[in-house]
């Protein structure tokens, strides 16, 4: 009814009365006491703690709760019912919830010493960051609930010496791979490496392996070190030893691990400490592994340590694991460091090497005479001739570049290797021609050379290349014949290789100073019928017996003639004595008659007149006998028709006898003669019966008569 009123201080006022006057029926009510507390909640706050302290018998659970809700928040009051009701962890959570108050706390779970108290003050302080009093807090209330939470707050602050007491009675609560494991670690952690030592020697579920990564990254050697040796992993182990300087000791661990990436680091450590004998054993596990090779080579040269590194692959071309990428990379070191070693090496060990990369390496350090001996080795001809000419001065061999230059496939390297000779090798230059002759257009080797002016070095390969008869070859050789005034050579050559612009060399040398030359000239004329410039150079030259050869080898009665007459006009009678012999065959009896009796030089053409009776003479007994058999034929043709015999037949042929219709009535009988053949004349040799130019006027051969 008072609280319907809205009368709560009426009430409050009436229950103390009635509460707390002691009645006896009334006092020990604990309605009465919880209506009285949860009235003075409502009405009179100010009250609630004396209430509370005075009164012994309600409810305080409830009343706590209510005093705790909304809109009271009565913090004190609910702390100190759950208090005096021994409700200690609902007073602890008060304390640590509502009030916020962790030092109360802590004095409350001291006071009242309960692992529960502790363990939710022990909470409190984790979640506030209070790690160290957190773990002391735990380990009074001796539970490891919380483990996981503890464990990442406590590494998060480094707190790892708590952490070790507070696992240590985790362990007995919880087996737990993670507890274990957290335990070793903060072992390593606190440097009680002894302690961790004996930890993972004994029962234990941690995995170590894991432990010991983390503190390998975390550069704690040692402590991996002792957690590798349990876990045998050599490989990680060798790299602890590595790290703390054991260079023997990880030589051993990468024995057992027995893998490049070990043997590798093992290896760049040691030659970084300037190890060079753990590191050369170190050494020769990888550099088997051709993939492994470089990666050696180039920590070395970081390093400046180059002797070092062509120890270790001699070293390791002597065992059984060699091979090419070894050669090759030993070869490559003596590119760079030992040129004096280089050459000896390639050629005992061409087989062995992988020459295009060892070729790139000669090239880029100079090396050109290994280079070309390389490529030589590679069926690369083409290139080694290039080498070779690009850097004659260390290269360049004529002996050996004869050797390349046979099996080269590109045709132009032989016009650049010309050139080349040109510029350094001169006197050279004709064994390489012979050498390529077969290969290369003489045209283009003429015309190379004549550019450059010096045809006469090569002479003795053009007279070589001579019998293919080409233009340019031969008008080569006349040049050089002409310019050095070698008429006999010259003449020869034109008489053997007529495949020349020869009008062209007439008129060049007709004007020549030599007569010989001019000769020659008149010889090319007469050679392309050209008789009328050859007849007059000659004579220009007063060279007549060549005039009277042309003459008669021209087969022109009026160029033969004409020559006579001039030898008539300038009355030289034994050049005409030799013309007609010379030009017999075309020479017309009667002109030659009229000449010589013109000009009184009848005694010089006595021979020829001679010869000209004999020669007709000759012909008309032939003629006749001819005639005669004739007769004597159709004679017999009749005798046959008419069938008479007569008694005796004359013989035409006896000496005097009747002679034939055919004899003339002049000639007396006729004599046998032996047949005739004519023989040109214009030769050295005389036709049979022809005159000689060495017989006397009047004279005759023979047999002319």
């Amino acid at each position: 009814a008072f609280i319907a009123a809205d009368l709560p201080n009426e009430l409050i006022e009436l229950l103390e009365k009635i509460v707390l006057h002691k009645s006896a029926d009334f006092g020990k009510n604990r309605n009465l006491q919880n209506l009285l507390i949860l009235t003075a909640i409502r009405a009179d706050k100010s009250r609630v703690m004396d209430y509370i302290n005075r009164l012994d018998n309600y409810d305080g659970p409830e009343i706590a709760k209510i005093a705790l809700g909304d809109p009271y928040r009565l913090y004190e009051e609910a702390f100190l019912i759950y208090k005096k009701h021994d409700m200690n962890a609902e007073a602890m959570e008060t304390l640590l919830t509502n009030i916020e108050s962790v030092e109360r706390a802590n004095e409350f779970a001291a006071r009242c010493g309960d692992p529960t108290v502790w363990y939710k003050l022990g909470k409190a302080q984790l979640e506030n960051g209070q790690v160290v009093e957190a773990i002391e807090s735990y380990l009074k209330a001796n539970d490891s609930t919380d483990y996981v939470e503890v464990i990442q707050a406590a590494e998060r602050e480094e707190s790892y010496d708590d952490l070790v007491r507070y696992l240590l009675m985790a362990r007995k609560m919880a087996k737990d791979q993670l507890v274990d494991t957290e335990l070793v670690y903060a072992y390593a952690k606190t440097e009680r490496l002894g302690d961790m030592e004996e930890f993972v020697g004994g029962t234990n579920t941690a995995n170590v392996q894991q432990v010991g990564d983390r503190l390998y990254e975390e550069r704690a050697f040692k402590a991996a070190k002792i957690l590798y040796q349990n876990c045998v992993n050599n490989s990680k182990l060798a790299s602890c030893h590595v790290m703390l300087g054991e260079y023997t000791q990880a030589v051993e661990a990468a024995k057992k691990a027995n893998n490049p990436k070990t043997w590798k680091e093992v290896n760049i450590a040691c030659v970084q400490a300037q190890q060079f004998r753990c590191a050369e054993i170190a050494g020769m596990y990888i550099i088997v592994h051709p993939d492994h090779i470089e990666d050696v080579i180039a920590q070395y040269e970081k390093g400046g340590h180059f002797e070092e590194l062509m120890s270790l692959l001699d070293s390791g071309l002597a065992s059984e694991r060699s091979h090419v990428g070894m050669y090759t990379e030993q070869a490559i070191l003596y590119t760079k460091y030992k040129p004096e070693k280089l050459m000896d090496f390639i050629k005992l060990n061409t087989q062995k090497l992988n020459i295009p990369k060892l070729i790139h390496a000669c090239e880029r350090h100079y090396h050109w005479q290994e280079a070309v001996f390389l490529y030589t080795h590679y069926d690369e001809f083409d290139s080694a001739a290039n080498t070779m000419m690009a850097h004659s001065p260390v290269a360049f061999a004529h002996d050996q570049f004869m050797m390349i230059l046979q099996k080269v496939s590109n045709m132009e390297i032989y016009y650049r290797a010309i050139q080349f000779y040109l510029d350094e090798q001169p006197m050279q230059l004709n064994p390489l021609l012979n050498t390529i002759m077969a290969k290369v257009d003489h045209a283009r080797v003429v015309q190379q050379v004549r550019k450059v002016g010096h045809l006469p070095l090569i002479l003795p390969y053009m007279k070589a290349a001579q019998q293919h008869n080409l233009q340019a070859v031969n008008e080569a050789i006349n040049d050089l014949y002409v310019e050095g005034e070698q008429y006999d050579e010259l003449r020869q050559s034109i008489e053997d290789f007529d495949n020349i612009d020869q009008i062209s060399l007439a008129q060049k040398l007709e004007k020549h100073e030599l007569v010989e030359m001019r000769r020659i000239a008149a010889l090319v004329y007469k050679k392309n019928k050209r008789y009328k410039q050859s007849i007059d150079l000659s004579k220009q030259d007063k060279m007549y017996k060549d005039a009277m050869e042309t003459a008669f080898e021209s087969g022109n009665a009026d160029l033969a003639e004409s020559l006579l007459r001039y030898f008539v006009d300038n009355d030289m009678k034994e050049c005409f004595a030799a013309c007609l012999y010379t030009c017999y065959d075309f020479i017309r009896p009667d002109v030659g008659l009229e000449l010589a009796w013109r000009k009184g030089m009848l005694d010089f053409a006595m021979p020829f007149l001679i010869q000209v009776l004999r020669e007709y003479t000759s012909r008309i007994d032939a003629l006749d006998k001819k005639t005669q058999k004739k007769e004597e034929a159709e004679e017999k043709e009749k005798s046959a028709s008419n069938d008479f015999v007569p008694d005796y037949m004359v013989n035409p042929m006896m000496p005097g006898g009747m002679t034939g219709f055919g004899n003339l009535a002049i000639t007396g009988p006729a004599m046998p003669m032996q047949p005739q053949q004519q023989q040109p004349f214009g030769g050295p040799q005389m036709m049979q019966g022809a005159p000689s130019m060495m017989m006397q006027p009047g004279m005759m051969q023979p047999g002319m008569m």
